[in-house]
C-alpha cells in the first residue's frame, strides 16, 4: 500500500535527481530551493524570468531553448511545448521502448519539474482589466508539465508549492539527492488538484465574460452557469452530529471564518461546536467588530440562549448569562471584542464547551489555560456572500442575509409610536431575532444604555406558540420589554400574547393580509408596532 509518508521509502522507491527543470511565477524560495539542488550537482534548467533570477542569485542555468534546440517563441507562449521537455518528462525509466526512443532522438531525461502558474485568477477579478489581458494570463505550458510529471511520478516529482521546497530539500538531504516514491506520490496528488482549480477558475471566470473585446465585461447575473467547489479538507472530525455519523471540515482557502479558525487551547473541535461556534459569530459580527460596545452571545444548539451588549466584555457577559443561565450550561460563546482578564476570571466559572472572539490577552489566556479541554478559537470575520445547503440530488445557493435594519427603515403603523428607549430596544432585538430560528419571537429589553434578550421562543411550528414559549423561557421581569417577530403576525393572537406577557412594543415585518386586524390589536392594547418590511426566517 501506497502511503504519504516518505521515510517509509526503500532504496528501490528513490529516484536520484539530476536535472530539474523550473519555471514559475511565484518566486518565494526559488532561490534557496535551486541551491539546494545544485549542491547534489542537479542541472537547473529554466525559461525567461525564472532563469534570469537564478543567474542574478550567482546560480549556472540551462535555458530551455539549449535542451530543445529551438527558441522561445510567439512572447513566450511556445517555449516548454516541445518532444524534448515531454519526452524528457514522459518517458518510463524501466521501458526499453521508451529508453530507446529519447536515444534515438536525444531526449534528455527531466527527473523533477518545479511549477507554479500565471496567477489568472488575480489577473480576472481585478477591475478593469482588458479582456486580451485574461487570455494572455491562461497558463498553457505549465499546466502540461505539471500534469505529464505528475502522471509519471514513478520516475519524476513534480513540485507545485513553495511550502514544499524545505521538506524535500530536507529528503533530498536524508537520501544523497533523491526522493522516494511516497513524496513523488503525495506530489503528484498535488498537483493535479492545483491543475483541476486552476482549469476551474478559468471556466468559472470566462463564463461570466459576456464581451470578449476591450475591458472585459462579466455578467451580472447573481448566480454562475456552473458552480465549482474545490476546497481541500482542513482535517477528519471525530465524527458528525453523531457518533455514528462521519464527518470532515473543509476550507475555502480564504483563511478567513470558522472554518479557519486559529484553535489557541483545549479538545479538538467537533462538528457540532463548528456549527454552534459559526452561529454565535454570525450574531455578535451584527453589533460590529469595531465597534465601541461589546456584544456576547451564548449559543445552544445553533440557537441563542443569551445575547447582550455592554461597555465591556465582562458586562456583556454578565447580562447575557444573567438572560438564561441554565441553557448557557455546556453552550458556546461568541464575542465581537478581544477577551481581557477580567472577563475571563467570570466566564471560566461557567462550563462552556468553546468561546469563539477575534483575540484573547495574555490574562485571559492564562486564565482560561486552567480549563484545558476548553476550546478557545481566535478568528478573522469572514463576509461569505453566498449560502449553500444541500438537498438530496443537488444543493440551494442563495445570498448570504446582510440586511441591517436602522431606525430610518422602520414604519411605525401604531398610534403610539416607540419611546426612543423601546427603539433602542426594538433594533437590538431585531438582531438578535434574525439569528434564532424561524418561527421565532425574542423579547428584549434597553438597560443602562445597552440591550439584554429576557426571552427567546425558537424554533416552533406555530408564531403563537414562539411567543408562549418566548415568555416561559423569561428568567428576567418581561414587563415593559419589547419582542421582536421574524416574519409578520398572521392574525392578532401572536401580538397579543407578547402583550399579555408584558412587552409595549413590538417590531415585524407587516406584509399580512390581516395587518389591519394586527395594528388594531395593538392600538387596543396601547402597544406601539413598527414593521420593517424585511422578513429574516432562518430555517436552517
Amino acid at each position: 500500500m501506497i502511503t504519504d509518508s516518505s521515510k517509509t521509502s526503500s532504496a528501490t522507491d528513490l529516484r536520484p535527481i539530476r536535472r530539474a527543470l523550473l519555471s514559475v511565477t511565484d518566486k518565494t524560495g526559488l532561490v534557496d530551493f535551486a541551491r539546494a539542488l545544485a549542491s547534489f550537482n542537479v542541472e537547473l534548467v529554466s525559461t525567461g524570468g525564472t532563469a534570469k533570477a537564478l543567474r542574478d542569485a550567482g546560480l549556472i542555468v540551462r535555458d530551455i531553448s539549449d535542451l530543445t534546440g529551438f527558441p522561445e517563441m510567439l512572447d513566450g507562449r511556445v517555449k516548454t511545448l516541445h518532444p524534448k521537455v515531454h519526452g524528457g518528462i514522459l518517458h518510463i525509466r524501466n521501458n526499453a521502448e521508451h529508453i530507446a526512443a529519447v536515444n534515438e532522438h536525444a531526449i534528455q531525461p527531466i527527473d523533477m519539474v518545479v511549477v507554479n502558474l500565471y496567477a489568472f485568477e488575480k489577473t480576472s477579478q481585478r477591475p478593469g482589466v482588458a479582456f486580451a489581458e485574461v487570455i494572455e494570463n491562461i497558463d498553457i505550458g505549465g499546466p502540461s508539465m505539471v500534469r505529464s510529471a505528475a502522471k509519471n511520478f514513478d520516475d519524476v516529482a513534480i513540485v507545485t508549492a513553495t511550502a514544499d521546497y524545505a521538506l524535500l530539500t530536507e529528503e533530498l538531504q536524508a537520501n544523497n539527492g533523491a526522493l522516494g516514491r511516497a513524496t513523488r506520490w503525495r506530489l503528484a496528488k498535488q498537483a493535479f488538484a492545483v491543475t483541476a482549480a486552476y482549469d476551474a477558475g478559468i471556466a468559472t471566470a470566462l463564463e461570466s465574460i459576456t464581451e470578449p473585446t476591450g475591458p472585459a465585461t462579466f455578467s451580472t447575473e447573481v448566480f454562475p452557469p456552473t458552480i465549482r467547489i474545490i476546497d481541500p479538507i482542513a482535517k477528519t472530525l471525530r465524527y458528525g452530529e453523531n457518533p455514528h455519523q462521519k464527518a470532515a471540515l473543509y476550507v475555502d482557502g480564504s483563511g478567513k471564518g470558522v472554518a479557519a479558525g486559529k484553535q489557541l487551547q483545549g479538545k479538538e473541535l467537533s462538528y457540532n461546536n463548528l456549527v454552534d461556534l459559526d452561529a454565535c459569530w454570525e450574531l455578535v459580527s451584527e453589533f460590529g467588530l469595531d465597534s465601541a460596545d461589546a456584544a456576547v452571545a451564548i449559543i445552544k444548539h445553533t440557537n441563542p440562549c443569551g445575547a447582550a451588549t455592554g461597555s465591556t466584555v465582562l458586562e456583556a457577559y454578565k447580562r447575557a448569562l444573567e438572560a438564561d443561565p441554565v441553557s448557557a450550561f455546556g453552550g458556546v460563546i461568541g464575542i465581537n471584542r478581544e477577551v481581557d482578564g477580567a472577563a475571563a476570571e467570570q466566564i471560566a466559572k461557567l462550563f462552556v464547551e468553546a468561546i469563539v472572539a477575534p483575540s484573547f490577552t495574555p490574562e485571559a489566556l492564562e486564565r482560561f489555560a486552567a480549563k484545558k479541554n476548553l476550546r478557545l478559537i481566535e478568528i478573522a470575520t469572514a463576509d461569505s456572500s453566498r449560502i449553500y445547503k444541500q438537498v438530496s440530488g443537488g444543493f440551494l445557493v442563495q445570498d448570504a442575509d446582510r440586511r441591517h435594519i436602522v431606525e430610518s427603515d422602520l414604519q411605525a403603523v401604531t398610534s403610539r409610536k416607540p419611546t426612543p428607549e423601546e427603539m433602542r430596544a426594538l433594533l437590538f432585538s431585531w438582531s438578535v431575532c434574525k439569528h434564532v430560528k424561524s418561527n421565532a419571537i425574542v423579547y428584549a429589553r434597553f438597560d443602562g444604555g445597552y440591550g439584554q434578550t429576557v426571552g427567546i421562543g425558537a424554533g416552533q411550528m406555530s408564531r403563537v406558540d414562539a411567543a408562549r414559549f418566548g415568555a416561559m423561557k423569561a428568567v428576567l421581569p418581561l414587563a415593559r420589554t419589547v419582542a421582536a417577530s421574524d416574519a409578520f403576525f398572521p392574525f392578532a393572537d401572536g401580538l397579543e400574547t407578547v402583550a399579555k406577557a408584558g412587552a409595549t412594543a413590538v417590531i415585524q415585518p407587516g406584509g399580512s393580509v390581516r395587518d389591519a386586524e394586527v395594528i388594531e390589536a395593538a392600538d387596543r392594547l396601547g402597544v406601539a408596532m413598527v414593521f420593517t418590511g424585511v422578513r429574516h426566517f432562518r430555517h436552517g
